[in-house]
């Protein structure tokens, strides 16, 4: 069995609508009033959640966006890249992984509201990383990207957003 395989079976991962495998490792049980929130989030949310994500050579997470900020973690495997579009249209491109020395990153935050993807990076197996988000996650917040109305809104960057989304 492969490791990544191994993981999957250890922690349970189960598949991700984005890509990937997955698992809600937390989620707060207390909840921030809907009030108390930007409007964004029309109801109330968990202070927190937590998921392990896991993606394999060959599988990548499709653009998508949240509402929240989404905390990435890194714990094992190989290099995970992750693509995030910010409003004013500029590409970041970070690295996850443990090599400090090649810029690696063991922790980078997603702003909310933007598009991002990831794929491992050239050479990894897998990538075995957890995202925290707060205000919680709630599916109500996720939406997933559509191929054309992405590449329309970000025409510079529509080769890598066809690579990462998938059909409707």
């Amino acid at each position: 069995m492969n490791t990544h395989q191994q993981l999957i079976t250890q922690y349970q991962l189960e598949p991700h609508p984005e890509g990937g495998w997955y698992r809600q490792t937390y989620k707060s049980s207390e909840i921030v009033a809907g009030n108390a929130l930007p409007e964004r989030f029309g109801g109330g949310r968990p202070f927190s959640t937590a998921i392990y994500f896991l993606l394999e050579q060959g599988n990548f997470s499709a653009f998508h966006r949240i509402k929240s900020d989404e905390c990435w973690h890194f714990y094992a495997g190989d290099a995970l890249e992750v693509f995030v579009l910010l409003p004013d249209s500029t590409l970041q491109i970070i690295t996850l992984g443990n090599d400090a020395a090649k810029g690696q990153l063991f922790q980078y935050i997603v702003p909310a509201k933007c598009w991002f993807a990831s794929r491992p990076a050239n050479g990894s197996q897998y990538c075995f990383v957890g995202c925290t988000v707060s205000p919680g996650f709630d599916f109500a917040d996720f939406e997933l990207a559509a191929a054309d109305e992405l590449a329309a809104a970000y025409p510079q960057h529509e080769a890598l957003i066809r690579s990462l989304t998938r059909p409707a």
